[in-house]
């Protein structure tokens, strides 16, 4: 059995990483198709991917299994211009904000059409992606979906379209969260008095190696218990940040981001959706 003919509309780097990742993944590069207006990056969609890149979206929808919209939001409705797919065409959504009702209205009623939010980790193929498929989503559909995000990381559903706006305040914005702490380490050690150098190396591996430490089977409270020794160091710093609600800050973060995402989500074809 051949593999799907996916379509991607747009050729950014979130694209070119599901690319990556399908070809990594063993999907044949004549099974792939962009759509990308802009020369240069088509050029460089060719040269290293090897896959066919036309200008429009409506040169590369023809005949495909799934088509996936990676272009902006704010340009969304201009690149679907003339596009009605079909019910054998998947439509996956990586565009935030962006409604099912809206990307339905956009295309017509008959393409099965899945929403997902996947993170900039995505780029290095660790990243995570949360999916949202309506009710009476063929089955088919949700697992080609599945299979496709799937090749540049993690993936879970949810079935209220709306926690897509909390999946966007934890993961789609969360890897800033990460970068602010590991900033915010490296300063304090400078005001400490190590060097700039030594400081942004010791923040910055320590991101890492606690990243690698909680991808594994040890869930995250059990690792901070294991490095927070009674009336040592690490307790003294746990202690103070509890004591000023480091909990209930990020709460109130995340649910301001949440809010976000839904503000955006009411102005899809105008709204700035950047994370």
């Amino acid at each position: 059995m051949a593999a799907e003919l996916i379509a991607f509309v747009g050729g950014g780097q979130m694209a070119g990483s599901l690319i990556g990742g399908l070809l990594a993944a063993g999907h044949p590069a004549a099974r792939l198709r962009v759509a990308e207006p802009d020369a240069t990056r088509a050029t460089a969609l060719r040269g290293s991917h090897g896959i066919e890149v036309r200008a429009s979206a409506r040169e590369v929808a023809d005949g495909c299994d799934a088509l996936v919209l990676a272009v902006k939001p704010q340009v969304m409705l201009e690149a679907l211009a003339g596009l009605a797919p079909t019910a054998s065409t998947t439509v996956v959504s990586i565009a935030a904000g962006i409604r099912v009702d809206t990307l339905r209205a956009w295309l017509g009623p008959d393409a099965p059409i899945i929403r997902s939010m996947p993170n900039t980790p995505a780029l290095l193929r660790c990243g995570v992606t949360g999916l949202h498929a309506p009710a009476g989503t063929p089955e088919a559909s949700r697992q080609l979906a599945e299979r496709i995000l799937g090749a540049v990381g993690h993936t879970c559903w949810v079935a209220d379209e709306s926690l897509l706006d909390a999946i966007t305040a934890v993961s789609g914005s969360g890897p800033a969260y990460y970068f602010l702490l590991t900033e915010a380490l490296r300063d304090a050690g400078v005001a400490l008095g190590l060097d700039a150098s030594v400081a942004k190396l010791l923040a910055e591996r320590t991101l890492v190696g606690a990243g690698r430490m909680a991808d594994g089977n040890v869930d995250v409270a059990q690792l901070r218990a294991n490095v927070t020794s009674k009336g040592g160091t690490t307790e003294a710093a746990i202690a103070h940040l509890e004591s000023h609600g480091v909990r209930q800050l990020f709460a109130a973060a995340l649910k301001a981001a949440a809010e976000r995402s839904r503000q955006l989500g009411t102005q899809p074809s105008t709204s700035d959706t950047r994370h």
